[in-house]
């Protein structure tokens, strides 16, 4: 069995990762919750593998997977995310992530997933070479690529204040689906919560910071 490091900020998410690892006859060797921190200790350790995820608070995890290649480090790393931004996973892919396994997948998806890099091979399933593809050939300088026409509406609806009641009656949805849409719309932009879909809106230039 391998021996795994995790980089992963959120203490809970670290215990659970490290209960079904260790169950499945892995070692994790090591912990980390930010990426300074994190590569010296790889590159200290040499891990069989590392399970790295995309948001470290404040820090980006793909930090990790540059630093590991400016180093020359050999240890593959699967990255480990809620993200299913396709310029998430396609940046992850060029800096040399072994794996890309969603937070949703199951666990033995990320077993597989393990046992793939370790034994030299990069594993991505299916639904994030599709995203990988979609990083490939959509247009960078809009802000909207990633989302369907459904989410790009309901996306630019919520961020201008509107509830999920009313986006529905003005889309003839019902609240659940459209409280479904923004689920799936923020993961593929790699949000977290409304004050960060608004911050990105703002930067996008899709409203007005003083409205």
């Amino acid at each position: 069995m391998s021996r795994l490091f995790l980089v992963e900020d959120h203490v809970v998410v670290r215990e659970g990762l490290r209960s079904v690892l260790q169950a499945a006859g892995h070692t994790v060797v090591g912990e980390a919750a930010e990426p300074t921190e994190a590569v010296a200790a790889i590159v200290r350790g040499e891990p069989d593998a590392v399970l790295l995820d995309v948001h470290l608070g404040e820090r980006n995890g793909l930090e990790v997977l540059a630093e590991l290649k400016r180093r020359d480090a050999r240890t593959p790393c699967i990255v480990l995310s809620m993200s299913a931004a396709p310029r998430h996973v396609g940046e992850a892919v060029r800096l040399g992530a072994a794996g890309y396994v969603l937070k949703g997948s199951s666990s033995a998806e990320l077993l597989r997933a393990i046992q793939a890099v370790c034994e030299g091979r990069r594993y991505l399933s299916p639904e994030v070479t599709d995203l990988a593809m979609r990083a490939l050939t959509e247009d960078p300088d809009d802000p909207l690529a990633p989302l369907s026409a459904r989410e790009r509406q309901i996306a630019l609806l919520v961020v201008k204040g509107h509830s999920s009641a009313s986006i529905g009656e003005q889309l003839h949805l019902s609240p659940k689906t459209v409280d479904t849409y923004r689920s799936r719309l923020m993961a593929k932009l790699g949000l977290s919560d409304l004050p960060a879909l608004v911050r990105w809106a703002i930067r996008a230039g899709l409203i007005d910071s003083e409205a």
